[in-house]
């Protein structure tokens, strides 16, 4: 029996030669639908613009992408569901800015450092809280606000949807930047705490655009600021609080992250999806409505707002001896 390869034999082994440089191209992904989980409840904001995001970075991708929320923890729950599935690019996170909040808030909670596990995507949007004060305070400004407060230290009840809230830290940031002593009130939640404002049991709040719109347009309260570094489509005439305090900027964010080990060409795939969906004009108009801000950007620009805002918010929580309850 001769030992030489066949014809048949001869192309296997030439085809086993080639394996090594076909196995070593990028397989085709995603290969089935892609899980974005969300870290806060069903029915909110955030996952409606969660959802909305998602939609169009289904096309993107030309797979499907579906919404999981799994909400507690101080969003560690989400992280977590995340960093327990293989870093294959499968299972993403839409963090949010809690991720620069609970490792210096609630230091017992794990991962203790999640930026160091987490590989940014890409930013999704920003929304900005608007400073409402009950129509019964003689203020029709952010500036004339700080002015009264120093003039009636500890006299202001500002509330907020509850302790470490962005909400409720954008009140200790203007404190320490402003030099103005106000009782915080936090609420569980950002309804309650409305309530109280439109009866005057409080005087002022952060809120998010959308939810503060209502009062606002009905003149039950009186818009002054808004906190991030832009005015709001919704409310073009209320100033960022930057124009009177300069680098005042307090936003909500999310944005999306895989698990660090994730592969590098499933990262850049997803960043440039992500760009484009964050580019949309339809979807940017859509969620200005809502009084949410569509910014896209790079990872590398995903991870310097985290850290940027880790290290602001660690700072004001440690300054102002914020403790979780």
């Amino acid at each position: 029996m001769s030992i030489l390869p066949g014809r048949r034999g001869l192309l296997a082994a030439t085809a086993g030669l080639l394996l090594p440089t076909v196995a070593g191209a990028q397989p085709a992904w995603p290969t089935r639908a892609i899980t974005i989980v969300n870290p806060y409840p069903p029915g909110g904001a955030t996952d409606t613009v969660t959802r909305l995001i998602a939609e169009r970075l289904a096309q993107e991708l030309g797979q499907a992408v579906v919404v999981e929320n799994r909400a507690g923890g101080a969003t560690t729950i989400a992280i977590n569901a995340v960093l327990g599935a293989p870093a294959d690019g499968h299972m993403l996170l839409m963090g949010a800015a809690a991720l620069a909040i609970y490792p210096s808030l609630q230091p017992n909670l794990t991962p203790r450092e999640p930026l160091k596990v987490l590989e940014p995507i890409g930013l999704g949007y920003r929304s900005a809280f608007v400073l409402h004060v009950h129509p019964s305070l003689p203020v029709k400004t952010a500036a004339e606000f700080i002015a009264h407060a120093k003039a009636n230290p500890g006299k202001i009840d500002f509330g907020s949807s509850g302790l470490g809230a962005v909400n409720h830290l954008a009140v200790e940031l203007l404190r320490v930047m402003a030099g103005i002593d106000v009782n915080h009130v936090p609420y569980r939640g950002g309804a309650p705490a409305l309530l109280d404002l439109r009866a005057g049991r409080i005087q002022a709040m952060w809120q998010a655009v959308l939810e503060a719109l209502p009062a606002v347009r009905e003149g039950a309260t009186r818009p002054l600021a808004v906190s991030g570094s832009q005015r709001v489509a919704v409310l073009p005439d209320v100033p960022p609080m930057a124009e009177t305090l300069p680098g005042f900027d307090a936003t909500f964010w999310q944005g999306l992250f895989a698990r660090t080990g994730t592969p590098a060409p499933v990262i850049a795939r997803l960043e440039a999806a992500m760009r484009r969906v964050t580019a949309d004009a339809a979807l940017a108009d859509r969620l200005g409505q809502m009084g949410v801000q569509l910014e896209g950007g790079t990872a590398a620009g995903l991870r310097e707002l985290a850290e940027r805002d880790s290290a602001m918010w660690s700072r004001v929580i440690r300054e102002r001896g914020i403790k979780a309850e």
